[in-house]
Order: structure tokens, then sequence, then C-alpha cells
């Protein structure tokens, strides 16, 4: 096939569920390609001898060899190809913005001076890594086995089990290293369970990555509390451990320090979200936490957390929820096509608009949110245009319940505790840029170096710190 002829063919569409449907449900959204949908969308790809798309893709998969052999139908070929840099394309295939990542450096979409008609190279990984399961799932393939170097007898101890922690144990593992993982929350993923909703990212796919960490002989435990049920110190001085990979996360809210965030129905998007993810409370009935039952949902922010926020309160039963952003929709940190489902399932979008004050009855309850309006001025230093308050434009949104989602911080806890471990302004480790921190045997990947990332980030991070971990560790430093 010629280029030209490429060129020719057609963006295949993702099915999806419909919007009214779909708004009430936790099923998953988009329902993924058909084969030969797969095998068109990848038979898009130019092959460009200079790869530009894996420029950006921060665990440098090598996208052309994957997209030639889905196009030729040798899917398992395909994720093969993935899995020599990516232990998660099931769930990258599903949630990493690739249209900011590998697809905004695609060839495809520069000639045809159109960003959306690049490959949609996360869509076919999704197919590929899907595709697997269903056969492994189906008795027609087994499990891939995971390819061990000889024990070293040398010990990991890994603190979170999110996408960085995961990778870091991982590539650990395959160096012949004994790993263990010590998770804070009752099951491991980190924020792929407590933070992404069931219906962007079904729990199985989660739960089926943490299986293969454990056919590699890769230990779990969970409940446990770095910094109170032991120190970073104490693994290393008397557990015996050679050396510590910290992934903790950033998952410490923040809020906006406005009149009302202590009424009562106003909530961090990171509590509402676990109780709903990790310990499902739209079972209502079989889950053993309670959620609470707004009707009308305000959800302060514009990134992925607050489309999640927004969207799973429609699922929890909201007649009406307000998003409020204080730039305009074209600033929006959230994915396009977040933004887009949540239009499409009733999210009532307020940009240039931002709470002010959160404003309760006697009952110390939330009755409204009083709002400002903006406009927007000069670029600040995130290139964004800064919003600007218009004098007297106060007014009301009616609402029974607010959801804040402007962020998160650093987990503090382990560098509170690890004496000599140094961090930023903002609480993050401070690392030489290959996941070795400022104490001998301790390394830090992820969110808790970057702040809030991307999964692929938080995954190359953990990748780099394992590179580190395993030369000292085989250079017996």
């Amino acid at each position: 096939m010629t280029a030209q002829e490429k060129l020719s063919i057609p963006p295949q569409e993702m099915p999806e569920q419909e919007p009214g449907v779909r708004a009430r449900n936790m099923d998953e959204v988009a329902l993924g390609y058909p084969a030969e949908a797969a095998r068109t969308e990848a038979s898009r790809c130019l092959h460009c001898a200079a790869k530009p798309c894996m420029k950006g893709c921060p665990v440098a998969i090598d996208i052309p060899e994957f997209l030639g052999k889905a196009a030729e139908g040798d899917f398992a070929g395909a994720l093969a190809t993935i899995r020599k840099s990516s232990l998660l394309p099931a769930v990258c295939g599903r949630v990493c913005p690739q249209e900011r990542q590998c697809q905004m450096h695609c060839t495809v979409g520069k000639i045809l001076k159109d960003s959306g008609k690049a490959v949609a190279i996360g869509r076919v990984e999704r197919f590929c890594a899907d595709f697997e399961a269903r056969a492994v799932e189906e008795g027609r393939l087994s499990p891939p086995a995971p390819e061990l170097a000889p024990p070293t007898g040398r010990r990991v101890a890994v603190i979170g089990s999110g996408p960085a922690s995961i990778t870091a144990a991982a590539d650990c593992a395959r160096a012949g290293h004994e790993v263990t993982v010590f998770e804070a929350l009752h099951k491991p993923g980190g924020v792929l369970v407590y933070g992404i909703p069931e219906f962007r990212l079904p729990k199985k796919i989660v739960e089926r990555e943490i299986e293969s960490l454990r056919a590699m002989g890769v230990k779990f435990e969970t409940n446990f509390l770095a910094g109170r049920t032991r120190r970073i110190a104490d693994l290393l001085d008397e557990d015996g451990f050679d050396a510590v990979f910290v992934g903790t996360g950033a998952g410490l809210p923040k809020f906006m320090g406005i009149e009302g965030e202590n009424l009562i129905g106003v909530f961090s998007a990171n509590e509402y979200l676990t109780r709903a993810n990790l310990m499902k409370a739209y079972e209502e009935g079989r889950a053993d936490t309670p959620f609470w039952h707004g009707r009308a949902v305000a959800v302060l922010g514009g990134g992925n957390v607050a489309m999640d926020a927004a969207r799973m309160a429609l699922r929890l039963g909201a007649d009406e929820v307000h998003l409020l952003y204080r730039r305009s929709e074209a600033e929006m940190p959230a994915r396009r096509e977040e933004v887009e489902h949540a239009k499409a399932e009733g999210v009532r979008f307020h940009t240039l608009q931002n709470a002010k004050r959160i404003l309760g009855g006697e009952d110390g309850r939330v009755r409204a949110v009083e709002c400002l309006r903006y406009t927007l001025g000069e670029p600040d230093a995130s290139g964004r245009r800064s919003p600007v308050p218009v004098e007297g434009s106060e007014f009301e949104i009616a609402a029974d319940t607010v959801i804040v989602a402007v962020g998160n911080g650093s987990n503090p806890l382990v560098a509170a505790t690890t004496e000599g471990l140094e961090v930023d302004g903002r609480g993050r480790i401070k690392t030489d840029g290959a996941g070795r921190t400022s104490v001998k045997g301790v390394y830090a990947g992820g969110d808790i170096v970057l702040g809030a990332a991307t999964v692929i980030l938080a995954m190359g991070e953990g990748r780099r710190a394992a590179a580190s971990i395993n030369q000292d560790l085989s250079a017996g430093l």
C-alpha cells in the first residue's frame, strides 16, 4: 500500500455506549475496536524512518513495529513488542493522553493538518491487550510466561502500588531480585483502583496486571502505611531490604481555602472517587461504605479528576451536575475525549466561572455555591491565560453537594519520617533524574517526584528508577 493510499484511509471510530444509557451505569463507556477496525487503523501508519511517534512515548515503545504487526493481524506479536517497554498496555491504551504524547508527533496527523486524524495508537494498543486477555480467558492461549533472571539474593521493597511502583517492581523482579510491594490501602493498584472510575478503566484489568506480577514472584503486603507501620530506615536497617523504591504518588487533596469548605456535603474529589471506585459505594446494600446522595452537584476544577467526579456523580444518581472552571474550555487540562464524554452525558459546563464561597443552611449543609465570573488576561507561567475576576458579577448556583477537584499535593509522610530525604518546595522527592534520592539505597519515581502526572509518565519514572536499582545492586552498592 502506498503512502497516499494509507493517507486516504479514514480514522476508525471507536464504538461507545449511548450517552443516555451509560450516564446511569458503571460499564465501560468505550467498547473497543473490532479486529478489522484495529487492523485498518494500524495500517494507516506510514512507518516513518525517524519514528517521530516514539519521541512522545515516555517508555519508548517501538510504535511502528507494533502497528505493523497489528496491521498484519499478528496481535500477539504486536503485544509482545509493546511489552518489551510497557507492562500495562490495557491500562495505557485506555487512560493515557496519547493525543498529547505519541499521537501528537504522528506524521499522518501532520500531513493531514489535523491532529485528530493521527493514527489512533492507544486504541490499537488497547485492542491488542484485550485480544490476548480474551484468548486467555477462553482457554485459547496460555498466559505469557515471565522471563526472569536467576535469583540474586537481593531484596527490594516497593512503597505504593500505582503505575510507577508496578513498573519498578516488574523490572526488579525480572532482574532476579526478591520484591515486596507495600500498599497503604486494602487493595493494590494505587490510583488505578481508587482514582480512575470503573467506566473508564474496569478494575478487572488492574487485577489482571497485579496477578501478572504475582506470577513473577512479587509479594504484596496491604494495609501497610510507610512511615507509620514501618519507616524506610526500618526496612533497610532491620528488615533486610537492600533497596527501597518510593512511589507513594500525589494523593494529598488540595482545597481552595474559601468560606464554606467545612460544610456538610463538601468533598475532596479523592474521597468521593475512592468511596465509589475502591470501595464500590455505588453497590448500595452490598458495599460497606456509604455515599452521599447528592442531587444537585457542583464540581470545582477542569482536569481529568474533575471530569471523573462529575461523571461519577451522575452515575450515583444526581439529577444535575455543574462543572465550574475559571478559564475557558480551551485551557482545560482534561483530555478532550473526557470533556466531550462529560458533555454528552449531561454535565453542565460553566467556564470562566468559579466558586467564591460555599453557602450553607442553618443545618450546616450545603445549599448553594456563590460564583464569580472571570475574563482571561495575559498568559501565566503555565502558558495559559490568567483568569481575572469580574467585579460585582456574583451569582448563585443551587447545590447540595460540592466536589473540590483543583489538584493534589505530594504524600508528605515518607519524607517526614525519613531522615536526610530531600524534597522540593512542593514536597516532591528530589532525585538525580535516574531515580536516586539523597538517601543511599532509597529511590523514587512517579507522582511523588513529578507531581500529578499521567500513568505512562509515572511508568517511565518507575522504569528509570528500577534500572538504577538493578545497576547499583549489581555493582554491590
